[in-house]
This record gives C-alpha cells, structure tokens and sequence, in this order.
C-alpha cells in the first residue's frame, strides 16, 4: 500500500486558527493523522489490483467448475455404462442359472417317474399275485364243498 500525502504543517495551523486549538494540540492530532494515514489504507490503485486478482480467481473458479462438472458428467457416464453391463451380466447369469434349473427339476421329475411307475407295476404283480392266489383257494373251497355234498347225498 500506499503512503497518502498529507500536509500536516497546513492542517496543524487549520485547527489553531480555525477551532482555536493549542499549537500542542494541533501538533498532536497532526502527528496522529499522519501516522493513521500512513498506516495501511488501501488507494485506488491499491483496490483496483485488488479487484483483478478478485475477477482472475473468478474466471479461474469458474474454469475449474466447469472442469469438475465435466469431470463428474464423464464420471457418471462411466458408472452408469458399468452399471447397465453389471446388470446385462446378472440378467444373462439369472437366465442360465433357471434354465439350468429347469433342466435339473425335469431330470428329478423323470427320474421319480420312473420310480413311482415301478413300483406301480410291482405292485400289479403282486396284486395279480394275490387275486390269482384268492381265486385258487376259492375254487379249492367250493370243489371241497362241492365233494363233501356229493359224499353227503351219496
């Protein structure tokens, strides 16, 4: 910053003749304005510099924004790009995962058929069996009968 020039000889006999001061007053309050003036007081060159380098940080804040949005638009992209192939290869490991499910399931279901149509024809056998059995027995007890009446009425 600047020093700003000011003429304390004139402003001291300012205040004796005009507000009637003392010279020690006039002199004290010269001294005191001269060292507030040469103090840290911003000139307009000073606020112009000031106000460059405020519209450069601007135009650079604006630059690295635009920069970021970018950045964040391609970084989006890119996620959204990987999300559609992570969910194309769910679906496409969903689609075979059932598929080898129902493959599976119709294999089980062809392999219990097999068993339940066994054991159907076992048990045909068996009942077979057993009505053929009944039917023997049957005919022995009403030959018997029919041997022991003709011995009755004989």
């Amino acid at each position: 910053m600047t020093a700003v020039a000011f003429d304390t000889l004139k402003f001291a006999r300012s205040l004796r003749e005009k507000a009637k001061l003392s010279s020690e007053q006039a002199e004290g309050l010269a001294d005191a304005f001269t060292e507030l003036f040469q103090g840290d007081i911003a000139t307009k060159s000073d606020i112009g510099s000031v106000k460059v380098d405020i519209e450069a940080f601007g135009l650079s804040t604006r630059a690295d924004v635009e920069s970021l949005r970018l950045s964040t638009q391609a970084d989006i992209k890119a996620l959204s790009l990987s999300t559609q192939a992570d969910i194309e290869a769910l679906r496409l490991s969903t689609r075979a995962d059932i598929e080898a499910l129902k493959l599976s399931t119709r294999s089980d279901l062809r392999e219990a058929e097999a068993r339940l149509e066994a054991k159907i024809e076992a048990t045909k056998a068996d009942i077979i069996k057993w009505m053929f059995g009944t039917i023997g027995f049957q005919t022995l007890i009403i030959l018997g009968a029919v041997i022991a009446l003709a011995r009755i009425v004989r």
